[in-house]
């Protein structure tokens, strides 16, 4: 996380320096009146722009995912009263995400109008480089879980191994004789594997930690022979991408609204007083301010309310946090956004995260800002398109102009957020999570077909 956090740093500070130096940035200009032609970077200038870009990018990509994972690992899973703390600690980081965001959009946004670019990127240099020295000075006091390899080998050598052997015939057996994986062995998974227990779905995988029945007492390749562990983790992953799917078309919405509203509100009367004017990027911090809100009510009073009428320890599962907010992103406006962002994002960090098993919590807690980039290309995509379609019958496209034509392209948009990908059961039956994974492993005899 230092490592990454310094990148980003470094991203804001060279984003200071190019929007302080006229060297390197090209002349101010307002990009809103048509009668101003901009001047576009190229060369050294475009350069370094990207590169500061991308250094923020590549240094927050990395940051986000392996800070929420590492605070969730300094709770206790076997502890049942650490582990119910955990879903308050999911709530409370994405809390804390939405403060942040909300002084981004409001504080930062009015310094950056008033002083200048360079201040704003300074600003968040400073904020940055003093996050960085609160990390540091709680180093020696984390409980740190050493990493256990790139999730990306066991996917490949499992896929490899299970198709190599796809006509291979997986005898009928009780797991608990898997040798951390192969069978025909006496041993069986370990606390060292995360808690797994071998799951009946994906049966074909199972193929893969069988030995070949070919007489022979070879020792054979990691490539054609894998562990239980490795083909559980494999389940995992795939188990998980119909819910990843599933928030894709919610984050499109996400991004639309995101991105239009700022064009929507500079088109807009935003004098509050003789002497202040909002900001049209401060629109954006509308469903934050809701959140901050929410967020609490849900804690205190939801939670509540909801462990008494379950019986769950959480109030609701992650899955049916999620399915909460797929539903209410179908209705317009902020302030039902913000209840949608509520449920959705902090259900997914959670469901992520209590999927994972050891060596996976920092992947798939990834997947949600994967899920993120997804919808904005998608959003991306669908602008472009749009605008290229709606040109042909017209001098220009519903896009082109700061007439969003918005009668037309939000209800375009509502639809395709009402139909996403179809979610598994509601019931949760094809997803264990974490509490569940460590007390008594049900026992499942292994039936693959050929």
């Amino acid at each position: 996380m230092l490592i990454f956090g310094f990148v980003e740093l470094s991203g804001f500070i060279l984003l200071s320096v190019q929007a302080h130096l006229p060297q390197l940035r090209p002349p101010p200009c307002n990009m809103i009146s048509e009668e101003e032609h901009c001047t576009e970077a190229t060369g050294f200038k475009a350069t370094v722009f990207f590169l500061a870009l991308y250094l923020v990018a590549v240094g927050s990509g990395c940051l986000k995912p392996n800070m929420i994972s590492h605070g969730a690992d300094q709770f206790r899973n076997h502890d049942p009263d650490q582990s119910r703390k955990l879903s308050t600690y999911f709530n409370a980081a994405y809390f804390s995400f939405c403060a942040g965001e909300l002084v981004a959009l409001t504080v930062l946004v009015w310094v950056q109008t008033r002083s200048g670019m360079d201040v704003g990127f300074g600003v968040s240099a400073g904020a940055m480089a003093m996050v960085l020295a609160i990390l540091i000075s709680g180093a020696f006091f984390y409980r740190n879980r050493p990493p256990h390899g790139s999730i990306f080998m066991p996917l490949a050598r499992v896929s490899v191994a299970a198709f190599t052997k796809r006509k291979q015939v997986c005898p009928s057996i009780d797991p608990r004789v898997l040798e951390r994986g192969h069978f025909n062995s006496p041993h069986q998974l370990d606390a060292d594997d995360g808690g797994l227990r071998h799951t009946t779905m994906f049966r074909f995988l199972d193929k893969a930690c069988v030995r070949a029945q070919d007489g022979s007492n070879a020792k054979e390749s990691p490539w054609r022979l894998c562990t239980a562990a490795e083909v559980e983790q494999v389940k995992v992953i795939l188990s998980v991408i119909p819910i990843f799917a599933c928030t894709i078309i919610f984050n499109t919405v996400l991004a639309q609204l995101q991105t239009l509203s700022v064009q929507q509100g500079s088109a807009m009367d935003t004098q509050l007083t003789g002497s202040f004017h909002v900001p049209p990027a401060s629109l954006q911090s509308i469903p934050y301010v809701v959140l901050l809100v929410l967020v609490p009510i849900y804690e205190t009073t939801f939670v509540p309310l909801a462990r008494k009428l379950t019986g769950n320890s959480t109030g609701i599962t992650p899955l049916q946090r999620i399915g909460v907010g797929l539903f209410t992103v179908a209705l317009p406006g902020f302030l039902i956004f913000g209840l949608s962002e509520m449920f959705t994002a902090v259900g997914l960090i959670e469901f992520f995260y209590k999927q994972s098993v050891a060596g996976m919590q920092s992947f798939l807690t990834a997947m949600t800002y994967c899920s993120y980039s997804f919808g904005f290309y998608l959003s991306s995509l669908l602008v472009s398109m749009v605008n290229k379609i709606t040109s042909l019958s017209s001098s220009r496209g519903w896009l082109s102009d700061n007439d969003l034509n918005k009668d037309r392209w939000y209800s375009k948009g509502q639809p395709a957020s009402m139909n996403p990908p179809p979610p598994p059961p509601p019931d949760d039956s094809q997803h264990s999570f974490c509490s569940s994974k460590h007390a008594g492993a049900e026992v499942h005899s292994i039936s693959c077909e050929r």
